[in-house]
């Protein structure tokens, strides 16, 4: 009888949720008590949302002793209220950053440029040095804001739209599908 090969058992989920909280760069904060959030519980407020879920607990892993308060508020549509981040220092001092329509990654270099000391300033001198993205998932942020910059050309007339099907359709390289693929 042949042997039954061997499961090799991949990470265990607690060493994949130890490997993105100990990402480069350790986000720790210096001279602060706490952070306290307000945003939309759902339907807006999309960057602090994902500041939240993705950067929040990895400050909270660094921080241990920060005390971190999130306010999810239900938002009607006709509400028009924006999200806020109140930093407080350990000297009683307090600062609003404004959050509304800012990616997370943007968030949390306004927060880490505002606590982040020392190993933040050295850490962003190095990654602008290498030309590295100095946080993950930056690089989808520029490119978000490089295509909002680029104006979009008005072709979709009728005219031009159908000089664009005749194009495609009488192109050589066109793949063929249908019966003309099976066909000589």
């Amino acid at each position: 009888m042949p042997r039954k090969p061997k499961f090799i058992p991949g990470p265990s989920r607690l060493s994949v949720i130890l490997k993105e909280l100990n990402e480069q760069p350790r986000l720790s904060l210096t001279g602060l008590r706490g952070i306290s959030l307000k945003l939309a519980a759902k339907n807006d407020h999309f960057g602090a949302r994902h500041f939240v879920k993705e950067e929040l607990r990895r400050i909270r892993y660094a921080n241990p002793q920060l005390n971190v308060e999130v306010n999810k508020l239900l938002k009607p549509l006709q509400d028009n209220w924006t999200p806020e981040m109140v930093v407080e220092f350990e000297n009683g001092a307090k600062t609003t950053i404004d959050i509304a329509n800012k990616w997370s990654t943007s968030i949390t270099k306004e927060l880490m440029d505002l606590a982040g000391g020392d190993p933040w300033k050295e850490y962003k001198a190095a990654a602008q040095a290498a030309g590295l993205p100095i946080l993950p998932g930056e690089e989808k942020e520029r490119l978000a804001a490089a295509k909002k910059r680029t104006p979009k050309s008005s072709t979709r007339s009728p005219e031009n739209l159908e000089a664009m099907v005749e194009n495609m359709l009488s192109s050589p390289d066109r793949p063929k599908s249908g019966a003309a693929a099976i066909l000589p």
